[in-house]
């Protein structure tokens, strides 16, 4: 694959690329590069298997959320030209965005990637605590009805650390796709059977409460994001695509997967509150009567979904920690020693997700928490500070409406960031000091 290192090493050669930042300069020659023409990956995934990743990395609900997408994967492909490259990485940037920006921003750049780094690994590490979380608590609930004395979450996730070692030592994406395949199908089933579930002996709509408490809103707001924002994926899935220009076209990989996730996510939601109002679960399936037949097989095969989805959500910050920070400390180490280290990094992940998950058992709150933190920043405001950045200041400029459309997303994001976080936390130290968990 394409890294951008093997482009430009450092800051002052990509400021050189940029002409000293005159505008008239910059534009010059832009409109005959094309840098999807001049991707060089490896192994690289059909539209179709893109979706399917998609569909698995990012299924949830939200038109901000695409609409930042599509501000984020534009912008880098205008960086991209600019400088003339094929591929730049996330961190990589908000670096270049950052240098190229308003002079506030300059001095920022060079602390940009590893900050962006931050949160795409605490967003991938997190969303895998949660799969940890969810797939033990559903065995639980599943093998409670089958043991006289029920055994402890613990005790499930331990049984589960081996399988998830395995799925995260898969090391190409394309080795994937098949799995993804098998968890769609999975997937689909199971919103079949929850429709069977949801659906029946349904109260009148009008028993439920229409408006939440306005104190709930933050974590309303942080489990959202974590629910349709899968950023670190969406652009690791395009940067790997053999034909990226499909990414972003109207009936592309891109809205198709979330207009797909859109229609299913919100339908389930607005169902499964009208069967289960206030008593609804962090997951729905820890609603079905568990001594039916029927509900165990689904909740255990959804569980087998999430567990593959694991293998997906943690190839981001293998990659991340791999690429950025160990492998360029193992240039002159043998092949077998690089796969050794290599290998040693995805069983320390795994590790270190269930060791938080062990913590932390509170899959509707680590949700939330993980979903402000992260996403208000990598799915909101950083897009919006690229795309304001990219197109400074031919395109955005104070006196423009792309300005202050970018200002207000980088405000909306803030704001999310610090009281979603707050109100994730104060919860989360509230039920573990009263132990309800």
């Amino acid at each position: 694959m394409t890294k951008t290192g093997d482009f430009f090493r450092d800051a002052n050669e990509a400021s050189q690329l940029l002409d000293d930042g005159d505008p008239n300069k910059t534009e010059k020659g832009l409109d005959d590069y094309d840098p999807h023409l001049h991707r060089e990956i490896e192994n690289p995934t059909t539209n179709t298997e893109t979706l399917i990743h998609l569909l698995k990395g990012c299924l949830g609900t939200g038109a901000l959320c695409a609409y930042c997408l599509h501000v984020l994967v534009k912008a880098q492909y205008i960086l991209c030209k600019k400088l003339k490259v094929a591929l730049l990485t996330y961190p990589d940037s908000m670096k270049v965005a950052c240098e190229m920006g308003p002079s506030c921003l300059r001095g920022f750049a060079p602390y940009a990637p590893g900050l962006t780094n931050f949160f795409l690994i605490f967003y991938q590490m997190g969303i895998c605590c949660v799969y940890v979380v969810f797939v033990g608590k559903n065995l639980k609930y599943v093998g409670d009805v089958y043991t006289s004395k029920e055994l402890s979450l613990y005790i499930y996730m331990l049984v589960i650390f081996v399988p998830f070692v395995l799925i995260i030592c898969i090391k190409n994406l394309k080795l994937l796709a098949p799995f993804s395949i098998l968890a769609n199908i999975i997937t689909l089933i199971t919103f079949g059977v929850v429709c069977y579930y949801i659906f029946q002996n349904l109260d009148s709509f009008s028993d439920r409460p229409a408006v939440g408490s306005i104190v709930d809103y933050p974590l309303y707001f942080g489990t959202t994001l974590f629910s349709l924002q899968a950023v670190g994926v969406v652009i690791a899935l395009e940067n790997n695509m053999a034909t990226p220009k499909s990414f972003r076209q109207p009936c592309g990989v891109l809205n198709v997967g979330m207009g797909l996730v859109t229609v299913v996510y919100v339908g389930m939601g607005m169902m499964g509150y009208w069967q289960y109002g206030e008593k609804i679960e962090s997951s729905i399936t820890m609603n079905f009567p568990i001594k039916e037949l029927l509900a165990q097989i689904i909740i255990i095969s959804y569980s087998i979904a999430i567990y593959i989805s694991y293998g997906l959500q943690g190839y981001v910050p293998v990659q991340i920690m791999w690429t950025n920070y160990i492998a360029k400390r193992l240039e002159d180490a043998s092949e077998t020693k690089k796969t050794l280290y290599e290998y040693m990094l995805r069983i320390i992940c795994v590790i270190i997700t269930f060791v938080l998950a062990m913590t932390v058992p509170l899959l509707g709150l680590f949700i939330s928490l993980v979903g402000s933190f992260c996403l208000s920043a990598l799915g909101i405001a950083f897009p919006a500070i690229i795309e304001l950045c990219a197109n400074w200041p031919e395109k955005s400029h104070p006196k423009s409406a792309l300005f202050w459309k970018d200002m207000l997303l980088i405000v909306v994001g803030i704001i999310g960031l610090s009281a979603g976080s707050y109100s994730a936390i104060y919860a989360i130290a509230g039920k573990l000091a009263s132990g309800e968990y």
